[in-house]
């Protein structure tokens, strides 16, 4: 739960830098390639990561352009990327424009409960940094080179002249 806009803003931009890094290492490919009946495409997961930034933060009442909950994945990760550096960017400027420290102690309806804009805050970074972590799973499975985000990858151990963590 966040007390001070300006902790979240510094926790969202590192957020959303790790899930750009992660969303830049999609391949068009890989966006609709399922590796098993019971786990999302590599497209879904990023596209519900992008979608879910303005579907929860309009529930707090923020009004900015974000992409539609159930609009259609995109066929290209370019497109992905863009929209959710938009939806990131949006999401900052409203908090920025329209709340204080004071606003985040206002309660909102959130899925049939009440909770603090502070809490609500803290879901969305912990949801997407949930979600990225299941895409990263996806990636692996995909044959695609996953990014540290907050460490070294398998990848980037050896190019550090280190072993690969196993």
């Amino acid at each position: 739960m966040y007390h001070k806009l300006e902790d979240f803003i510094s926790d969202w931009k590192i957020e959303s830098e790790s899930t750009l890094k992660v969303f830049n290492s999609l391949t068009d490919e890989s966006l609709t390639k399922k590796v098993n009946k019971n786990v999302r495409t590599a497209g879904k997961l990023a596209w519900h990561i992008t979608t879910a930034i303005g579907e929860m933060a309009h529930r707090t009442g923020l009004t900015f352009k974000s992409v539609e909950a159930d609009s259609a994945i995109p066929v290209t990760a370019r497109e992905i990327v863009d929209s959710y550096k938009e939806a990131s960017s949006n999401l900052l400027d409203a908090i920025k424009s329209n709340w204080t420290d004071e606003t985040l102690k206002a309660e909102d309806d959130m899925y049939g409960e009440m909770w603090k804009r502070g809490m609500t805050l803290g879901v969305i970074i912990s949801h997407q940094i949930h979600h990225r972590a299941q895409l990263t799973v996806v990636m692996r499975l995909n044959g695609l080179k996953v990014p540290g985000v907050y460490g070294p990858s398998k990848e980037e151990w050896t190019a550090y002249g280190m072993p690969a963590q196993e």
